[in-house]
């Protein structure tokens, strides 16, 4: 056994070792030194901003702005621990509208490296340059208006944690990645990028649609929606990733709140729960927004990273954002931008899609060959079977051999008589791509994609991809009003900690609402006495556990939305028109007009493609036509 430690007395700990041990939350490696000093330069007012760095930044980070500068007479308190210009109260602290505060960034930075402040303020003669700690004296400089921070041999004194270092290149690259997150909450500041001596980045003023692209690269530029809705005191913008432009890997997802970039799970989650039937297997979505709200609404002052923040009430911010999220993916209909740009083809960067066209969802579209007309509005009363069998032979008898659909008269307006006619027509003799952007029916392939002609060329639909969006978002809508529960026969009983128990008995309204039962009988015990209708077959205590985690957490079941939706998926899936089902061409046309009017019908239920566009040049290259 090991000896019992020597007794020592309780004593003050030397400031320098206070610093140091500050110096292990704050400066974690080279890409926090870098993190601590661009915030510190953003709070200052620059506008430009370069940072230079030597092996990896554990040799030399050095960062140049051009801000309002640190009076000489305030240099020594810059280097002084828990001295700010930032806050001076604590209702300055609950309402932080700045990205540093603490005052302990730099006292940190200089108790691990050595470390020189040069700086001049606009009513300076001249600069003025201080070094090593907040003892050291300022001593007159050369330098213009702003203020450099050269920090060098990082961890020169505490070996022990240089060792924990990775390579010059890993390093780096944290460092460069903190140099991106900033600079895409920035635009208005331009910054430049430098590592052993050579020019690696620049990015000039601009604004969020072209930093957006220069970071994130042409492909998201390409792929993005525009998100910019407010609610109260809350607004949240900027731009969200395609379903068709998602990752393996969820490295491509930035978060700012009023400026400042967070991971925080209620945010994380929100816009997940917002992809969630879009999209497919593994995939994360990339996307760069920023959520404005009032500072007295969110605490910053959780972790010394200050990368974590808690919302006052984040089930509002989560309901705001998972909702503006979804809103802006349900402009992927069939009306919207080719959703996937085919062999090397480039698609609009405009950054909003063309609005879809609004109609309600009883404007159920007869197989016509040329056009639509609306039909009697849909009633919810007569169930899911009834909407769907008054859509032509496409959408009746599913399971039966293909039915016959006589095509409806077309206005007298435009009128082709067949498929010989449509061509002949030609690609520029068709109606405006506004009225039909999916244009009409040619023909079916291999029973399994249909091929149609638009203004723009040739575009190829998966016929039972894109029917199982239609007939999913049809379930969802169908479903949509008062939750139908199922009593149960007998009570389930489960244990329950203090946590579940009481957010069962604060939210019972809440869980009725939902078509829960979920009340306590002891202190440590919680009975389900009914579910929703929907979900009546699965387990009742792990669905509690689930919705009463939701419920805490986000404030709205989630858990509930996702088994629901996944419930309907499988239905849709099932009921979809099979591959090899030889259609109609009217019964192609109608399948066409129901992409166009489905909101997020550029994907499946499982987020797979539901059609493409080859444009004449693409199919002019195949054929060597015009070279």
């Amino acid at each position: 056994m090991n000896a019992p430690k020597p007794y020592r007395p309780i004593q003050a700990l030397p400031d320098q070792l206070i610093s140091q041990i500050a110096a292990g939350e704050v400066v974690e490696r080279p890409s926090a030194v870098v993190k601590e000093l661009l915030e510190n330069a953003l709070d200052a007012g620059a506008t430009q901003i370069t940072i230079r760095l030597e092996e990896g930044g554990v040799k030399r980070i050095a960062i140049t702005d051009n801000g309002r500068g640190i009076p000489h007479d305030q240099m020594p308190l810059a280097l002084a621990r828990h001295a700010t210009s930032k806050i001076a109260s604590l209702t300055d602290l609950e309402n932080v509208s700045t990205l540093g505060f603490r005052g302990e960034a730099l006292a940190s930075i200089a108790s691990v490296a050595a470390v020189r402040i040069t700086s001049r303020t606009a009513d300076a003669a001249h600069a003025w340059e201080i070094t090593g700690s907040h003892l050291a004296t300022p001593v007159p400089s050369s330098g213009g208006l702003g203020t450099t921070v050269d920090v060098q041999d990082l961890y020169f004194n505490t070996p022990a944690r240089r060792k924990f270092l990775k390579s010059e290149q890993t390093e780096y690259g944290h460092c460069a990645d903190v140099v991106r997150r900033i600079a895409l909450a920035r635009p208005d500041v331009s910054f430049t990028l430098s590592h052993n001596g050579k020019a690696v980045d620049h990015w000039n003023q601009s604004e969020i649609g072209k930093r957006t692209a220069h970071i994130l690269g042409n492909e998201f530029a390409e792929a993005r929606l525009h998100v910019d809705e407010v609610a109260g005191p809350l607004r949240v913008h900027g731009y969200i990733g395609l379903p068709t432009a998602s990752k393996g890997r969820p490295d491509a997802q930035y978060f700012y709140v009023n400026g400042r970039f967070v991971r925080d799970k209620v945010l994380v989650h929100a816009v997940r729960a917002a992809y969630e039937d879009v999209l497919h297997g593994d995939r994360h979505p990339v996307y760069v927004l920023a959520l404005d709200l009032d500072p007295a609404m969110v605490d910053v002052n959780v972790h010394p990273s200050k990368i974590e923040v808690r919302f006052r009430d984040s089930r509002s911010v989560h309901q705001f954002v998972f909702h503006a999220v979804q809103r802006a993916l349900a402009q992927t209909s069939g009306s919207a931008p080719n959703p996937l740009p085919a062999m090397g083809s480039s698609v609009s960067a405009a950054p909003i899609l063309a609005p879809m066209r609004q109609t309600s969802f009883g404007e159920d579209l007869k197989p016509s060959f040329g056009a639509y007309q609306p039909a009697r509005p849909f009633n919810s009363g007569g169930g899911v079977a009834q909407s769907t069998a008054r859509y032509g032979a496409l959408f009746a008898s599913l399971g039966q051999d293909q039915a016959s659909a006589a095509p409806a008269p077309a206005p007298a307006a435009w009128e082709p008589k067949d498929v010989a006619s449509l061509a002949a027509n030609g690609p520029r003799g068709m109606v405006p791509d506004e009225d039909f952007p999916l244009g009409f029916a040619l023909a079916q392939l291999h029973g399994i994609y249909i091929l149609a002609q638009n203004n723009q060329g040739l575009v190829l639909v998966d016929m039972h991809a894109a029917h199982e969006r239609i007939l999913y978002e049809q379930l969802k809508q169908a479903l949509e009003g008062e939750m139908q529960v199922q009593s149960l026969l007998i009570p389930v009983t489960f244990f329950a900690d203090e946590v579940e128990v009481g957010t069962a008995t604060e939210h019972a309204e809440v869980l009725h609402k939902l078509g829960f039962d979920i009340s306590a009988i002891s202190p440590t015990t919680l009975a389900v006495r009914s579910v929703p209708m929907l979900l009546k077959n699965a387990d009742a205590q792990t669905l509690a556990r689930d919705v009463l985690r939701d419920v805490r957490e986000y404030g709205g079941s989630r858990v509930l939305i996702e088994r629901r939706n996944e419930l309907l998926g499988t239905l849709a899936c099932h009921t979809a028109v099979r591959a090899n089902r030889v259609l109609t061409v009217p019964e192609m046309n109608a399948l066409l007009r129901q992409m166009e009017q489905t909101e997020r019908a550029d994907q499946c239920n499982h987020g797979r493609p539901t059609w493409v566009q080859l444009e004449l040049g693409q199919l002019d290259r195949l054929f060597l036509r015009g070279q």
